[in-house]
């Protein structure tokens, strides 16, 4: 196969890929839809599809950052970026897993876990930003 070079075509094929993609996931959301309805949550997350759904969501997420990152202006600092993020987060963590502990029914171990899960999902795209971001920083000095 040959390389497609004419930019208007790669735009297309782009474009065609996106529609597909769109297509696919309102199939898969229409089925959990429909299994959400017939079986309830517990059944509609029993369903492959979920997990599919999951983890294209999540890849398309992350592929996204990078685009994002390549968009916005030279003047954000990945080190003050990463240091306000995770003070947020921190902050998120601890008033989640504060209230989760005050829930009637649920203990300070439940907060905890609930809040130390939180972080360390939070943690994951904030890592993954700084990391995306010094990259940018460190190919534009280079050049």
């Amino acid at each position: 196969m040959k390389k497609i070079k004419d930019e208007r075509l790669i735009l297309q094929n782009l474009k065609n890929i996106r529609i597909a993609y769109i297509i696919q996931t309102l199939g898969i959301l229409g089925i959990l839809g429909y299994d959400f309805v017939t079986k309830g949550f517990d059944g509609m997350r029993e369903n492959p599809l979920w997990l599919v759904f999951i983890l294209t969501t999540v890849i398309s997420t992350y592929l996204s950052m990078s685009i994002s990152i390549d968009h916005e202006g030279n003047e954000k600092s990945p080190k003050k970026g990463l240091t306000i993020s995770l003070i947020i987060i921190v902050i998120v963590s601890i008033l989640i897993g504060f209230f989760v502990s005050i829930t009637h029914g649920f203990t300070i171990a439940n907060g905890i876990m609930m809040g130390g899960i939180l972080l360390i999902c939070g943690l994951v795209p904030v890592i993954y930003i700084y990391y995306l971001r010094t990259k940018r920083q460190n190919e534009h000095f280079d050049e």
